[in-house]
């Protein structure tokens, strides 16, 4: 059940750091929005038209249609408590929106966690696949063939004209947002990363933080997307977005190399410092983590820092968040007492993987 494992585990498969290009880039993602036939978009649909959504999606489910996935998990969201599914929205298996509106929203997920289905959310099914590393074309190849599997036994809304409807007219066409989650902190310190943003939504490309939309891109971690879905094929979108992607990554190695030729002392001391302070603090608010643990990531990947196991630090992108925390320590906690705890497990972790 969800409460055991899901819930429980900090780090999914998709976190694991194996992927190419992982040194930059923590995650590929692809997300299909689909909506059926003849019936209210989520936000318009009365509570018997919702369950008969969440019925006849989680049905396809039930039929043995996903058995390619391994043992799949049906959740109902209405049997999470609220912290539960602030936990899963950390760990990216479900968005904010689902969290929030959730009377008959559901989520099917696979055991590895790199594919998860949500029910009922902005659009009727939101079809995730999540990669670890550089692999945005693997992760659109995963993600089509679980679609494919449902237009099998569900009529889409399609329009000749206008390709799939969706809730949001931003999503109407392909209903595809692909996405890469980057780590670029010596662009940051080089001072070139505003140039680079700049560059990168003058070709149709969005950029967000850890979370998304509205989020903040702290810790130096940046989620670059595309913003068009009308007028382009699902081939254009993933190959614009693989190649701009892919010169960013090059910036950012080139920058790093440079910060080691140039300010290799400068660079080791902001990085050890950060490492002191992490393992020895007694508070640690969520920003202040973010950026020492950025430090930390950049330190291990030049080899300033090889004690350190870059797979923990992926998982404490998680462990740290608010709703792991209270999770982890039983307990629903203030914001102070969160700081504590969240100095205390990094203290933990680090001292374990050192």
């Amino acid at each position: 059940m969800v409460k055991r494992k899901f819930v429980k585990q900090a780090l999914s498969h998709w976190m694991n750091g194996a992927g190419p290009d992982s040194d930059v880039v923590i995650s590929s993602r692809v997300r299909i929005a689909r909506n059926i036939r003849n019936l209210p978009f989520p936000m318009m649909a009365a509570p018997d038209q919702s369950l008969s959504v969440m019925e006849q999606l989680l049905g396809v489910a039930e039929n043995g249609r996903l058995n390619g996935l391994g043992k799949i998990e049906q959740v109902r969201l209405i049997e999470l408590t609220e912290l539960e599914k602030l936990v899963l929205v950390e760990k990216h298996l479900i968005s904010p929106n689902l969290a929030s509106e959730s009377r008959n929203g559901a989520l099917i997920l696979s055991p590895n966690e790199e594919i998860s289905v949500m029910i009922n959310e902005e659009d009727h099914l939101r079809i995730q696949c999540l990669c670890s590393g550089f692999q945005v074309h693997e992760a659109w190849d995963s993600a089509s063939k679980i679609d494919d599997i449902f237009e099998e036994q569900v009529d889409y809304a399609f329009d000749e004209k206008h390709g799939y409807l969706t809730s949001c007219p931003t999503n109407v066409g392909t209903g595809i947002r692909a996405s890469v989650m980057m780590h670029l902190p010596a662009l940051v310190m080089t001072g070139q990363i505003n140039r680079i943003l700049s560059a990168v939504t003058q070709v149709g490309l969005a950029v967000r933080g850890l979370y998304g939309e509205g989020s903040e891109a702290t810790g130096n971690l940046f989620q670059v997307s595309n913003q068009i879905t009308l007028g382009q094929s699902e081939q254009e979108i993933i190959e614009n977005l693989f190649q701009v992607a892919r010169q960013m990554i090059e910036h950012e190695k080139s920058a790093r190399s440079k910060l080691v030729t140039e300010s290799r002392l400068r660079v080791e001391d902001r990085v050890r410092r950060s490492y002191g302070i992490l393992t020895q603090a007694v508070i640690m608010d969520s920003k202040e983590a973010s950026q020492r643990l950025s430090d930390i990531r950049l330190g291990v990947h030049l080899g300033l820092l090889p004690e350190v196991n870059g797979q923990a630090l992926n998982e404490l992108l998680v462990s740290t968040q608010p709703g792991f925390l209270q999770m982890a320590f039983g307990e629903a906690m203030s914001p102070e007492d969160r700081d504590r705890s969240r100095a205390e497990l990094i203290r933990s972790r680090l001292a374990t993987v050192s």
